[in-house]
């Protein structure tokens, strides 16, 4: 008798266990709202980079309204390229050279 009643009280205890391991975590509406948060962050701060990206990110998780708001994207090294190129498409020679330099020094 006393076996079946060992038995019995494990089997009770080894059904609660496994139970609450596998049972829902409660707080997942949460994490869930922090990974769209976070993923909305990070889509509104795309262009920046490194250390400027990172605060950047932590701000607007915060809830600072002005960080969230992206910047004006800065011009990659391609666009500006081909932007003073057009700007200087009817020069020559030096000419052009000089005038492409100081375009892309200037931007």
């Amino acid at each position: 008798m006393s076996m079946r009643f060992s038995l019995l009280a494990a089997s009770a205890v080894l059904a609660l266990a496994t139970t609450t391991a596998f049972a829902a975590p409660q707080s997942s509406s949460s994490t869930a709202g922090h990974s769209t948060k976070l993923g909305q962050c990070s889509h509104a701060n795309a262009g920046k980079t490194g250390a400027d990206y990172k605060s950047a990110v932590a701000a607007c998780m915060k809830g600072d309204s002005s960080a969230a708001a992206p910047a004006a994207t800065k011009e990659t090294q391609q666009q500006k390229m081909a932007r003073c190129s057009k700007e200087n498409a009817g020069k020559k020679g030096a000419d052009y050279k000089a005038a492409e330099a100081a375009c892309l020094k200037g931007s």
